[in-house]
């Protein structure tokens, strides 16, 4: 589909989406949502693409949601009733869509507040630039946060500091953001992107399907306490991976010396 909010390139093995509404500091509208998730499963359905790396164009990131086409248009009657329940228009699940997307890296270029904060906790690594701030304003625009960010903050900086940020929507420096981990990585401005296709390309050597396993363990087990239902379900996908193309592929190629074609 041609996209009136985001750009879609690739780079190699690597998708790269930017948010393009830079006059609004790409705040976020349901047309941009809808988007984001065709252009996430296009890159899903690719072949080509091992990773996908989302960021922002001009000087923003994403400035949280755009007040008057989603705030007040809800207000005045024009809701979506599933967006209502699940934070995205149409119910589309937006924590699930991305631990069971292809590697998903956010290269954090400004401001990255609200929902511009909250779509990205999901991903796998988070790297901010060092003009990167973050804030979680919800309760200062009346509301509380949405697309399973209670639960992804709070494995990502801790119970307390989860607290904190949520509770006094204060906005937060990207020193501060790596300090406290909720960026995994703080660059210079001009070395963001190139770092972000970098680490895209590293992922992009491993095989899709082992990829995409690993992230729904990582989701599923980091907060599990039975370790026995845990290492029994790590055993049922390692005797799926055993019978694999992938783990077959790997085998001969490190006995032959040369590098595995996963893609």
């Amino acid at each position: 589909m041609s996209y009136e909010t985001i750009l879609y390139e690739t780079d190699g093995p690597v998708a790269v989406v930017t948010l393009n509404r830079p006059e609004r500091r790409n705040a976020w509208t349901r047309v941009m949502s809808r988007e984001l998730v065709d252009a996430f499963e296009t890159a899903n359905a690719d072949k080509a693409i091992g990773a996908i790396v989302l960021t922002g164009a001009g000087k923003g990131f994403c400035a949280g949601a755009d007040i008057e086409q989603a705030f007040k248009a809800r207000i005045d009657g024009a809701g979506d009733k599933q967006e209502e329940e699940t934070g995205m228009p149409g119910g589309t699940d937006w924590a699930d869509l991305c631990r069971r997307s292809k590697p998903l890296i956010a290269a954090v270029n400004g401001a990255s507040v609200g929902v511009g904060a909250t779509m990205i906790l999901p991903f796998d690594v988070i790297i901010a630039s060092e003009d990167a701030k973050f804030g979680m304003f919800f309760v200062k625009m009346g509301l509380v946060p949405e697309l399973a960010s209670s639960h992804f903050l709070e494995r990502r900086v801790g119970f307390g500091t989860a607290n904190e940020l949520c509770l006094t929507a204060r906005l937060i420096d990207a020193r501060e953001a790596g300090r406290i981990r909720l960026a995994d990585h703080v660059v210079p401005a001009g070395e963001l992107l190139d770092r972000a296709r970098t680490l895209g390309r590293e992922m992009s050597a491993n095989p899709d399907r082992q990829l995409r396993l690993i992230k729904g363990l990582l989701r599923d087990h980091g907060p599990a306490s039975d370790m026995n239902a845990v290492q029994r379900r790590e055993g049922a996908l390692l005797k799926e991976c055993y019978a694999s193309a992938e783990h077959k592929e790997a085998v001969d190629a490190f006995l032959n010396k040369r590098t595995p074609k996963f893609r």
